[in-house]
């Protein structure tokens, strides 16, 4: 099975059962991310992990620990106006790139809560981007 239709699977099941799924992401939580490709202009929809932290969402560019940082993270730097579904909401929000000590911070978080966060990072030579979305006042 490609990622593409994987993640089809994934975005299926999230809006047919109210923002939860099963599988590799049983107990997790799952947003449905929004993003415009910044060569392409293609509307694209991907199903990732996040953390809340406060009123904002914590998405995390890992990759599973690949080289090179996921299509999505280049496409909100490039148009951070976007749109999340969590649940059965759909949020218009914000995305900007944590850095530093903040950075830091979240990433730690993250991986006390998802032990795998750790071993993505031990994967790879980049610092994982860790971006943060905003809901829209």
């Amino acid at each position: 099975m490609s990622m593409a239709d994987f993640n089809e699977q994934v975005i299926t099941e999230f809006r047919e059962n109210e923002g939860v799924v099963g599988g590799m992401f049983e107990g997790m939580p799952i947003l449905l991310l929004h993003h415009v490709g910044a060569k392409s202009g293609t509307a694209r929809v991907a199903p990732l992990v996040y953390m809340a932290d406060g009123d904002r969402y914590v998405i995390f560019a890992s990759k599973a620990g690949a080289p090179e940082n996921p299509a999505w993270f280049h496409n909100l730097m490039a148009h951070p106006e976007t749109k999340i579904e969590v649940g059965t909401e759909t949020l218009e929000v914000l995305a900007s790139e944590a850095t530093g000590d903040e950075r830091d911070q979240l990433y730690a978080t993250q991986v006390e809560k998802a032990p795998q966060f750790a071993e993505y990072q031990e994967k790879t030579t980049r610092l994982i981007p860790v971006v943060t979305l905003t809901p829209a006042a």
